[in-house]
Parts: C-alpha cells; sequence; structure tokens
C-alpha cells in the first residue's frame, strides 16, 4: 500500500465525519480525514457547542436577575459584557476542537487539510491549503460533508444587517432589536439568548406552532413563557420581503390577510439548513443525490455505490449533532465487519435549550393519533415537584408520557423543564428496550430530584400519580 492508499477515507471532519474515522481505526483500518476548514463541523464551530455557550450565560443572568428571591445580595445590577462572552465561546471551541485533533492523532489517522472531490468511485482530488493537488485512492469512503444555512428567496436577504446564525454568533455587539424569521429550535433558541440579554425579539414563523416536532402541548407552553419574557411570536405568518427604512430593517409579512411590519437592527434568518456537497463532483462516483442536495443513503449508510456511504447532514435524515455520531458507527461497522446495523430514528432524543429546558423522545400524542395507535396519556406539573421549586422553574412546566394501550408499553415522552436534557437519555434507553408503564413504576427514583417527575407522570397514565391532586 502507497502513502496515499487507505482503507477508509472520509471527507469531512465534523462530528459523523470523526467518529466514523476513529471508529474504522479501531477496527484496524488504516484511515484519512478529508478536512477543508475547522475539525468538528458545525457542532464544534457554529453550532452545538457556541450556542450553548451563550445559552448557559443567559441561563445564569437571567438567575441573577433574581437574585435577591435566592437569597443573594448584588452590589450592583448583573451586566452582560458580550465581548468577553464571545472570548470565552471561542475558547471553549479551540479546546474542544484541538481535541480532536489529539484524538485523531492518537488513532493514527491521516489528517488533510484541503477540500476533496470524486475521481471516480475508488479515488479523489484534494486541492490543498498551499494550493497543491494530490490524488488519495481507498477501498471506501465515508461522507460527512455536513449541512449550512438555508436562505430562502426572500427579497431582500441580501441586506446589509440581514444575517444567519452563523453570523450571529460571531456578531460584534448585542443588537437592540432583532427579527427572527423562522420558528424551529435554532431561532427558538436564539430568541432566548436574545430576549435574556435585553434584546427586543419580534419572531416569525409561517406554520401555526413554534418547533414542529415539539409535542403541541409543550409548544403552546413554551410560546406562552416567551411571550410573557417579552419575545413577540407571530405564527401563520408569511414573510414577503425585507428592505431598509429609517436606518432600520423592515420586515414585511402577511397574517390573516393583512400586511404587517417588524423591525430590527438585524434579521436573523433560521428557515432550515442544507446540505453541502459543492465541489464534491459525486457525478464521477455516480453517486444518488436526491432533488434536493442530500445524498441518499439506505438503511446502512450506503449510497448506491457499494464502497462509498454517507452520514451526518449531508444525508437529510435526522440533522443532529448525535445522529450523525451514531450514523458514523453505523457506516464503519457495517461497512468493515460485514454486519447489518441499522438507526432507529423514531427514538432519537431531540433537545431545546430554552429556559427552561425542552426535550422528547419516541412519539407525540398528535403521530399517535395520525398513525391511529390506541393511546394513553400521563401528564405531571412540575410545581408539584420539589427541586423544581428549588430551581423556580415551575410555571407551565410539566412532564407528558404517551403509551400503547395494547401492551401497555411506553412509546414516547416529552419534558418542558429543568434538567429536561439530562433526563431523556433514560427514556431513549426505555423504549428502546421497550419498557412497560409497570416497569418504569417499579423503578425508584432518587429524591430530591426532578427526575421523580419522570415517574409521576407514568403513574398519571394509570391514574396514580402520588403528588398531583386527585381530579373530581
Amino acid at each position: 500500500m502507497s502513502a496515499n492508499d487507505y482503507k477508509v477515507t472520509v471527507i469531512g471532519g465534523g462530528i459523523g465525519g470523526y467518529v466514523s474515522a476513529i471508529r474504522a481505526a479501531q477496527l484496524g483500518a488504516r484511515v484519512a480525514l478529508i478536512e477543508r476548514a475547522d475539525l468538528g463541523g458545525t457542532c464544534l464551530n457554529v453550532g452545538c457547542i457556541p450556542t450553548k455557550v451563550l445559552l448557559h450565560t443567559a441561563e445564569l443572568y437571567e438567575e441573577l436577575k433574581h437574585a435577591d428571591e435566592l437569597g443573594l445580595e448584588l452590589e450592583n445590577k448583573p451586566k452582560v459584557n458580550w465581548q468577553k462572552l464571545q472570548t470565552r465561546r471561542v475558547s471553549i471551541i479551540n479546546k474542544l476542537v484541538k481535541g480532536v485533533e489529539m484524538l485523531l492523532k492518537s488513532n493514527n489517522i491521516t489528517l488533510i487539510r484541503g477540500e476533496a472531490s470524486f475521481l471516480d468511485n475508488k479515488s479523489i482530488k484534494v486541492r490543498l491549503s498551499d494550493g497543491k493537488e494530490e490524488v488519495i485512492n481507498s477501498e471506501y469512503f465515508v461522507i460527512a460533508t455536513g449541512s449550512e444555512p438555508m436562505i430562502p428567496p426572500i427579497k431582500g436577504s441580501d441586506l446589509e444587517g440581514v444575517i444567519d446564525s452563523t453570523k450571529a454568533l460571531c456578531s460584534e455587539k448585542l443588537p437592540e432589536e432583532v427579527v427572527i424569521i423562522g420558528g424551529g429550535v435554532i431561532g427558538i433558541e436564539f430568541a432566548s439568548v436574545y430576549s435574556s440579554f435585553g434584546t427586543k425579539v419580534t419572531m416569525i414563523e409561517m406554520m401555526p406552532k413554534l418547533g414542529q416536532s415539539i409535542d403541541s402541548d409543550v409548544a403552546a407552553m413554551l410560546a406562552a413563557n416567551m411571550e410573557k419574557s417579552g419575545i413577540q411570536i407571530q405564527t401563520s405568518a408569511k414573510v414577503v420581503g425585507i428592505e431598509k427604512k429609517d436606518g432600520r430593517l423592515c420586515v414585511k409579512y402577511e397574517l390573516n390577510g393583512e400586511d404587517k411590519f417588524a423591525y430590527g437592527d438585524n434579521v436573523l434568518i433560521s428557515t432550515g439548513r442544507k446540505p453541502v456537497t459543492t465541489g464534491l463532483q459525486t457525478e464521477n462516483a455516480k453517486i444518488a443525490v436526491s432533488n434536493r442536495g442530500f445524498i441518499n443513503i439506505d438503511s446502512n449508510m450506503k449510497t448506491n455505490v457499494k464502497n462509498i456511504y454517507a452520514v451526518g447532514d449531508v444525508t437529510g435524515k435526522i440533522m443532529l449533532a448525535h445522529v450523525a455520531e451514531e450514523q458514523g458507527i453505523v457506516a464503519v461497522e457495517n461497512m468493515l465487519l460485514g454486519s447489518n446495523k441499522t438507526i432507529n430514528y423514531d427514538i432519537v432524543p431531540g433537545c431545546l435549550y430554552t429556559k427552561p429546558e425542552v426535550a422528547y423522545v419516541g412519539i407525540t400524542e398528535d403521530e399517535a393519533k395520525n398513525r391511529g395507535i390506541d393511546y394513553e396519556t400521563g401528564m405531571f406539573p412540575l410545581v408539584n415537584n420539589g427541586k423544581t421549586l428549588i430551581t423556580g422553574d415551575v410555571e407551565n412546566t410539566f412532564i407528558k408520557v404517551v403509551t400503547d394501550k395494547k401492551y401497555d408499553e411506553i412509546i414516547g415522552i416529552s419534558i418542558y423543564g429543568p434538567r429536561a436534557t439530562e433526563m431523556i437519555s433514560e427514556f431513549s434507553l426505555g423504549i428502546n428496550l421497550e419498557v412497560t408503564v409497570d416497569e418504569l413504576i417499579e423503578t425508584i427514583h432518587p429524591h430530591p430530584t426532578v427526575s421523580e417527575g419522570l415517574k409521576e407522570a407514568v403513574l398519571a397514565v394509570k391514574k396514580q400519580a402520588i403528588h398531583s391532586m386527585k381530579a373530581k
């Protein structure tokens, strides 16, 4: 095997890519990873990690606003130092990216900085960062090139001050007013950050509710709390265009047949993401691509070309970092071990890092209705939970369970409350193992914790919740 010959070559160094590379190396393969920008991809650099840095500070800031209630006396009101927060964001990103680089090195993975394009299904050309080119030959390829913000064809979207999530993270100062187009996870989290730091926020969403994958009850309570914090939310609204007016940006939208207007120093467009395949020249390897540009894969993560796999956002499945990671492991084990592993996308947990947090896994009540499942629900209001009272995140918070009557099996759960994103894994495991209501009820939960509410919600299915008032 020559210096440029590899068993597995991974294109893209985001979480799906570098996990694929590490797992392949663990299985004894000679591995190369091609990355044209920063290791860690969207998640580490402009997605999961940096947004959570901002959200963590926003949560602490909200706590300090109520210091007196918590028994704390502050000599001065807390202030947001945006520049220092940005410095912290960059510092954490750098540490994690350096950590990924060290992981690759410790697994003897060859890291090649450059942009890859297919020559055929067995070789790629890499334009290196210094402008030179080299050809890499490989028995297998994993495409993990990720995604980028999608800007819809809105008139005025190219105006100065109209930004996407990447630019929002790196902005030099906080806007006094911002209009957010799109009420999905990205839009909701940025709205929470901006609002906590004192920015006036207007959110415009074309669908009837925020967060389309969220349970309707959770979405309603989340919206209620956001509006109480000062965020103006317009759902079922269609954006018509953006223009400059009196030094500010003006977003025109239609609501109930009427023209409405929202103003801001910035307009953040968070209407979804699109695959990154530019320059990849998939046609040279005869790789099938959907009409939306995503790489087509089967249940084993394999493309239509038998030695080429794809993982992560570029596949258009569920565009979450933990899905990309699992796809990477499944792809490589199928590739090198000849296994037949798949992923059950019905039990992928979803999280929103608002305050309070949202987390969910399995199917919602709406989905159960649509699928014709004979189901039951149980709901436990977290105002009745001691640990939630201590955190102060009690208003409108609750845990909701959906069960299948036929087998008494838990098939979905939605949590709106503190620690939600940390607790959801219990039900990810439970649903994966087809846990029943009785099995969860018999599981002892520690006190005092928010997780006690999980058991109470399941008890509520049987109308046996201990810490809820008995319905008359």
